[in-house]
């Protein structure tokens, strides 16, 4: 059984920053894919950032270059550094990782940017 655990969400005032992390915990022994994904009010779910177990990052046009996704392997855990951010941004942030071929998520930790 995989868990994941999010915190680190809150209301910012556009333009500040925000970092979410992501524990896994569970019996497993690789966690190949960890990405951030967000649900707006209204919205499809959308991806903002994944990450492979190598490092390699892939990101939403909407967040390059104000968006970092980093992992640290021996934690099985993934951050997403938020700068600059826009109202727009606002969502709730899930992360999910893939072990094997299976998908886990997390209950979703939500962010308010608003003045």
């Amino acid at each position: 059984q995989v868990q994941l655990v999010e915190s680190g969400g809150g209301l910012v005032q556009p333009g500040g920053s925000l970092t979410l992390s992501c524990a896994a915990s569970g019996s497993f022994l690789n966690i190949f894919v960890m990405g951030w994904y967000r649900q707006a009010p209204g919205k499809q779910r959308e991806m903002v950032a994944t990450i492979s177990r190598g490092g390699a990052a892939n990101y939403a046009d909407s967040v390059k270059g104000r968006f970092t996704i980093s992992r640290d392997n021996a934690r099985s855990t993934v951050y997403l550094q938020m700068n600059s951010l826009k109202p727009e941004d606002t969502a709730v942030y899930y992360c999910k990782i893939t072990i094997v071929s299976f998908d886990y998520w997390g209950q979703g930790t939500q962010v308010i940017v608003s003045s």
